[in-house]
């Protein structure tokens, strides 16, 4: 992408931005290096499942500074600066930070929500058989169609393992084969919590580009640098085909298109928020 023409009237760098690339930029050399002594980073730092044993609240704005390789924090970083410098310059470094961080922390409350209605399903049986387990009850929850989608070959593998344990002790010990299936049961549940993993700063940057759009909604943006596209058409296009992406079945794209739409969606309502209160600061001004 590129300007129609060059927006930095003031500061092609201005000094969150640039910070944030700095800081988003060590992060993600820190993952780099640390990965090879045997620490990921990623999972202590990127946004676990609110839920799960691995959820620290710190995770809803560290895990914006991680990101999954190279192109990924490379086209964060390039939105960040192409559009984010705009925006600063626009609003000064204390809204723009502001903007920045709610924008983040909202698209990880967005996703949050989505793994919950995800996981809802299985999670519930799987606590109904912990407070009911038995031999029917672990047979009918094997073959639930909740629990498979969250299968993994890994997860069925170890179930596999399970099951075979199971059926060995089970006519020896009933008691003691259904105090295994419970206790696999939990240690289930806490994997399930602890898989859904996000990280980087994408819905941050989506908050900058339906900034950008409302604030300059006629100023082209060159699509690999040859296609000319309003900003406002480009945030349509854009927030369309996230909640597609989102929605449609069977994606497996392990992007978290809902934390993108939770960026717009809180940009939205922010940006909306400080244009009421100036037209009402403007009014009482004028009265």
């Amino acid at each position: 992408m590129a300007f129609q023409s060059n927006p930095f009237q003031r500061s092609a760098m201005p000094e969150v931005v640039k910070n944030l690339l700095i800081i988003n930029g060590l992060f993600y050399l820190a993952t780099f290096f640390l990965e090879k002594q045997g620490i990921d980073l990623s999972d202590w730092l990127g946004l676990h499942y609110f839920q799960a044993p691995k959820f620290s609240p710190y995770q809803l704005v560290t895990y914006m500074f991680m990101h999954g390789g190279f192109w990924h924090i490379a086209l964060n970083m390039f939105a960040l600066w192409m559009f984010g410098s705009v925006m600063e310059n626009e609003w000064g470094p204390k809204r723009f930070l502001i903007y920045y961080f709610v924008c983040g922390v909202g698209a990880a409350l967005v996703q949050n929500f989505v793994i919950f209605y995800e996981l809802h399903p299985a999670i519930t049986q799987i606590n109904d058989y912990i407070a009911n387990p038995g031999f029917q009850q672990l047979q009918d929850l094997s073959n639930a169609e909740a629990l498979r989608s969250f299968s993994s070959p890994q997860l069925a593998e170890h179930f596999n393992s399970f099951i075979e344990k199971f059926n060995s002790m089970y006519d020896n010990d009933h008691q003691a084969a259904i105090k295994l299936s419970v206790d696999y049961m939990s240690e289930l549940r806490a994997d399930i919590f602890n898989a859904p993993l996000v990280v980087g700063a994408s819905g941050a940057v989506f908050g900058l580009l339906l900034a950008y759009g409302m604030t300059f909604p006629n100023n082209l943006i060159f699509i690999y640098g040859i296609i000319p596209l309003k900003a406002k058409y480009l945030v349509l296009l854009y927030g369309g085909f996230e909640l597609y992406s989102g929605i449609r079945p069977n994606a497996g794209d392990n992007v978290a298109h809902f934390a993108h739409l939770g960026g717009l969606l809180f940009g939205l309502v922010l940006i909306l928020y400080w244009r009421n209160q100036s037209r009402n600061r403007f009014d009482s001004y004028n009265q």
